[in-house]
């Protein structure tokens, strides 16, 4: 579980970067922002990002998600009792199987359906969302001490 948990860390940790130099005005992976919308909201009529502090917010919780992978894998200790950190990997595993259905969902669909984002929603981001939430769950009822 040390090498699931290990992996999942990164993995957030550097979705997290992204997020975080997105709201400092890097583009990357794109050329500019209207391209890196595109790529990465998509919601119907929009055309610019997010503002440094929603950036900040979600790259925080993505980075709290990594933390619990950490604390689920045994590899931190955290001042906060064991039950808390299992309610936490407990939601984020929903919380990431919810995102990975929303994105097979027509409703969702309706909302985000500008290209390239859709096709890369279906093929990338939805199904990267179901193994963060499997991860999760292995790491929930497989670990240490348990």
């Amino acid at each position: 579980m040390s090498l699931l948990g290990g992996t999942v860390f990164l993995l957030l940790l550097a979705i997290a970067a992204l997020h975080l130099a997105w709201g400092f005005g890097v583009r990357f992976p794109a050329r500019n922002e209207r391209e890196l919308v595109a790529l990465v909201i998509c919601a119907t009529g929009t055309t610019t990002m997010p503002g440094a502090a929603q950036c900040a917010a979600a790259a925080a919780a993505i980075f709290g998600a990594g933390l619990v992978v950490l604390a689920l894998a045994g590899l931190i200790r955290v001042p906060v009792p064991a039950g808390i950190i299992s309610a936490a990997g407990l939601i984020a595993m929903f919380v990431f199987a919810g995102r990975g259905i929303a994105g097979y969902v027509p409703a969702w669909r309706g909302r985000f359906s500008q290209e390239p984002f859709a096709t890369l929603d279906q093929r990338f981001y939805a199904p990267l969302c179901f193994l963060l939430a499997a991860a999760f769950a292995a790491l929930y009822f497989y670990r240490p001490g348990m």
